[in-house]
């Protein structure tokens, strides 16, 4: 499989969650993991708790952010959240919804990059029947992602197990962002609340950008060497993906 938005610089394939609810904490580790990676989430715990000056603090540091707040409202009202977005200088910002909400993101994105969440990876296919909806999970993200890049979105987030279908189907222009990554080797984690899981290095070869973790490198006794790890697992897997 040929190699995805090159342009992407390897300290930012790995894209650190910052789950805190301190932002105090939250910039601790910041400062402590921006020597190896330049790239971090920040969710609705952390923005509820620190908002923009936490954002404005990571980017002073000369990192990227993306912004993980799955705007799911009505058209009008995801429109001006993003305008909010729009000038605050972060790459990626995430939505859910339908036809109208995600046109009337993408018509008020401004230079931020919008990512559209297929199926959250904390769903399995039990979860899916109990919403009443019959179809695979892959089925399901394969037409959310459709539709989403189709209506003009930067790309999708979605798990590593549906990511080399969306290349095969949808070519390389188009970003995909992988979540429940949990490292190989001795550094194997629990699934946690996450069902739909793999390594980094599965994920890049089947056509992820980015990697989304947290909890493996958070909880780590050593949390440089595991993000040392995962960028080795990420290298390997965009050898993979370009047969090297």
């Amino acid at each position: 499989m040929p190699a995805a938005n090159t342009n992407i610089s390897p300290d930012q394939r790995l894209i650190f969650a910052l789950d805190f609810a301190d932002p105090a904490e939250a910039l601790g580790w910041v400062e402590r993991l921006d020597q190896e990676l330049s790239f971090f989430k920040v969710g609705l715990q952390l923005f509820l708790a620190g908002g923009w000056p936490l954002v404005d603090a990571i980017l002073e540091r000369g990192n990227q952010v993306m912004l993980d707040l799955k705007f799911f409202d009505i058209p009008a009202t995801v429109a001006r959240a993003m305008e909010q977005v729009a000038g605050r200088g972060v790459a990626y910002a995430t939505i859910h919804g339908n036809e109208p909400i995600i046109q009337a993101a993408v018509a008020a994105r401004g230079p931020v990059k919008v990512l559209a969440v297929t199926v959250l990876t904390s769903f399995d296919e039990t979860d899916l029947r109990a919403m009443g909806l019959t179809g695979s999970i892959e089925d399901l993200v394969f037409a959310r992602a459709k539709k989403a890049l189709d209506l003009g979105c930067d790309g999708v987030v979605c798990s590593a197990l549906e990511a080399q279908r969306l290349r095969s189907a949808f070519g390389h222009r188009f970003l995909v962002v992988t979540p429940g990554i949990r490292p190989g080797g001795r550094h194997e984690a629990a699934a946690d609340d996450q069902k739909r899981i793999a390594t980094a290095r599965q994920a890049v070869a089947r056509g992820a950008d980015h990697v989304v973790v947290g909890r493996p490198i958070r909880t780590a006794a050593d949390p440089l060497a595991v993000v040392r790890q995962i960028k080795q697992e990420i290298a390997a897997g965009l050898a993979d993906r370009s047969g090297g």
